[in-house]
């Protein structure tokens, strides 16, 4: 006798929406310690090259990381428990950040923090890309970036006022992000009690039912696409640095610094939106913006004109939505379901290993010549943009299929 199969009661948007606001009281917690890491590891004794270093390694651990738990999750398709221990590493990192003054420990939680955002990754992507199949990949992908972001907002702001308040005392700026941390928490297990099972949401066979075969290979496209998504992610700043020049050269006040950061992500969430409805009408062209305006970000972010450097680190917030959103989605069209934890956690090591480059080499190349990251990181951009003509023919008719 077959036991029916239990029945969600949850619309695949109100799921987006809800996973959404997971990651909002997420983003607050980590993108509040994000937005003001580099001037506080500068107040500790760190130079640009060791906060290139650090947040470059952070950011590694965030994405290389998933390349190992993308196959786990496929494998063993234990995506609740990978998300929820995932986010229950940030949200003890980041507060315990408060607690210390010691170089080498802050940069140790800051990339404990990194390395919490790998584990949980891959198995939010899928379960996400199991509810954007019925709402639209590009939509789906860039309604959850965007509430994603409204926390990347919220975040920053919060810290920013904290360090108002208490005279640039940054520890209890970081405890404070441990009051959204618990919501994000409580809200998680009450929306994985709600939906046991996204991949019912996906329409045709049910998708990750069994493992996918151990010799199944990934689509060549994604190869072409991870190859354009590392080089032009190579020439990618991190904001520490970007933050470090603005307080460092003194353009905004350091209290300003996780204002801009702010205002980076209210941008990057506009910009996930645009891209996601684009990419749904137009598809991969769309991600043709990335290096264009991955070049222009050193040309204006590293100068001491405070709108000019401000409207670079605005740049830098629009590439991130994209990357975050449509680059995504994309991945969701071009890979079979089966295989999709795997891809994702392959495409993220090789965007967390260009990250690690971009932050090191724009670090470096600024403390030695600003002039010399705007040459680098506009000619990486331009063998981006030519490798990107290979992907746009091939990567469409997949699309499509």
């Amino acid at each position: 006798m077959k036991v029916a199969a239990p029945t969600i009661r949850w619309t695949p948007w109100r799921f987006v929406t809800a996973f959404g606001v997971v990651s909002l009281l997420s983003d607050v917690v980590y993108e509040g310690a994000r937005s003001v890491i580099g001037p506080y590891l500068a107040t500790l004794g760190a130079s640009a090259t060791l906060v290139g270093l650090v947040t470059g390694v952070g950011e590694a651990f965030a994405l290389a990381g998933r390349l190992g738990t993308g196959p786990l999750a496929d494998r063993t398709r234990a995506y609740w428990p990978l998300v929820l221990v995932g986010y229950a590493v940030t949200m003890v990192a980041v507060p315990a950040l408060g607690l210390t003054t010691a170089l080498w420990l802050a940069a140790a939680l800051f990339i404990a923090e990194r390395a919490g955002k790998a584990i949980r990754g891959p198995a939010r992507d899928v379960m996400l890309s199991h509810a954007a199949a019925a709402t639209g990949r590009g939509k789906g992908f860039a309604v959850h970036e965007a509430l994603d972001q409204a926390g990347g907002v919220a975040g920053p702001l919060l810290v920013a006022a904290v360090l108002a308040a208490t005279a640039y005392d940054y520890r209890p700026a970081f405890l404070t992000l441990a009051v959204p941390g618990v919501a994000g928490m409580l809200l998680l297990l009450w929306l994985r009690a709600g939906v046991p099972d996204p991949g019912r949401f996906e329409p045709g066979p049910r998708p990750g039912a069994a493992p996918a075969p151990p010799g199944a290979r990934l689509p060549r496209v994604f190869w072409t696409y991870l190859a354009f998504t590392v080089l032009t992610t190579a020439g990618y700043a991190t904001f520490g640095v970007l933050s470090f020049h603005l307080a460092t050269r003194h353009v905004v006040p350091v209290a300003v610094v996780p204002v801009v950061y702010a205002a980076a992500m209210g941008v990057d969430a506009v910009a996930a939106l645009a891209s996601g409805w684009l990419y749904d009408r137009a598809g991969v062209r769309v991600l043709a913006a990335v290096p264009v305006l991955t070049a222009l970000i050193p040309l204006a972010a590293f100068t001491t004109t405070p709108v000019t450097a401000v409207a670079g680190a605005l740049a830098w917030g629009a590439v991130l939505g994209i990357q975050e959103s449509t680059m995504r989605a994309t991945i969701a069209d071009i890979v079979p379901a089966a295989r999709r934890g795997t891809a994702y956690g392959i495409f993220a090591a090789g965007l967390g290993a260009a990250t690690l480059v971009g932050g090191l080499l724009t670090g470096a190349l600024y403390d030695y010549s600003i002039t010399a990251v705007i040459i680098t990181v506009a000619g990486i951009q331009a063998g981006a943009l030519i490798l990107f003509l290979a992907i746009v023919r091939p990567a469409t008719p997949a699309r499509a299929a």
